[in-house]
């Protein structure tokens, strides 16, 4: 590997990286901004999506630049074809921060509905695997990426349990449907979140290991 071709892949590995950490803060925005009933906080979150956009375009240039110029094989072909997929995934895991940061300003205009435990507990966990599938990526460590892919079942469950809570809510009081609709939207996207760390994590152990896994607990 030349001295240049491996100062690119560094390069490269630093702009995912940073790809992510603004993914990771929005979301973790957008969650706060549904917790707090914060309309201003919701509004900057949706209004960020532009950058990361152009970051991802970035990202993806930089990727062909590399396939192009240098040939990569073995190990840095798959460093750089994984890099391709996991920039699509963040990129659409910050469409889905915005998309709660959007039922959060919905929510923020409307009287004050008591956000479920449930909810509270799935934000805080779809949280922690968009942060361990960034630190498996940065660190190549195949254990933390197996634990991302095995806590997708627990943000399943909490999901499924939150759709039981509304439909019973939306029974006992049908004056809150409106409110409770974005509950259970939030809860949709979180899931969704989810899903896509463990895509990112997938794709980590592939680049170390060479192994395709596929998730199979996907709803």
């Amino acid at each position: 590997m030349t001295v240049h071709f491996q100062r690119e892949i560094d390069h490269l590995k630093k702009q995912i990286l940073a790809v992510g950490a603004v993914v990771e803060e929005r979301i973790a925005g957008a969650i706060t901004a549904v917790m707090q009933h914060d309309a201003e906080l919701a509004r900057q979150i949706i209004e960020g999506d532009d950058e990361i956009d152009r970051m991802e375009i970035d990202v993806e240039e930089e990727c062909l630049k590399i396939l192009a110029l240098h040939q990569p094989v073995a190990v840095d072909l798959r460093f750089v074809v994984a890099v391709l997929k996991i920039n699509q995934d963040l990129e659409r895991m910050a469409d889905l921060a915005s998309n709660i940061a959007k039922r959060a300003e919905h929510l923020a205009d409307l009287p004050k509905i008591e956000i479920p435990a449930q909810l509270a507990a799935m934000s805080k966990r779809t949280q922690d695997m968009v942060k361990h599938c960034l630190d498996a990526l940065v660190e190549s460590n195949v254990a933390i990426a197996r634990r991302v892919c095995s806590a997708d079942d627990e943000v399943d469950q909490h999901n499924r349990q939150m759709h039981v809570l509304i439909q019973d809510q939306m029974r006992e009081n049908p004056t809150d449907i409106e409110r409770l609709l974005d509950l259970l939207s939030i809860s949709r996207h979180l899931e969704r979140i989810a899903d896509l760390t463990t895509n990112v994590a997938e794709d980590v152990i592939y680049t170390v290991q060479g192994d395709i896994v596929r998730h199979h607990h996907r709803d």
